[in-house]
């Protein structure tokens, strides 16, 4: 998940630095939206794992 969000933080990246803001917009929307997933997964993960291991 986060491997995705770099992935789509460089098309960003360099789409922006072509001038298509357009695009840009769009690949840095998704790179927030799969941060905030993959964070939300990790926490619950680590959650999880804590409640486990009593």
């Amino acid at each position: 998940m986060l491997h995705y969000a770099v992935v789509f933080f460089v098309i960003a990246l360099i789409a922006a630095l072509f001038g298509f803001s357009g695009i840009a917009a769009g690949a840095a929307g998704i790179a927030k939206i799969l941060f905030v997933v993959f964070l939300v997964m990790a926490i619950a993960s680590f959650v999880v794992n804590l409640l486990r291991g009593r």
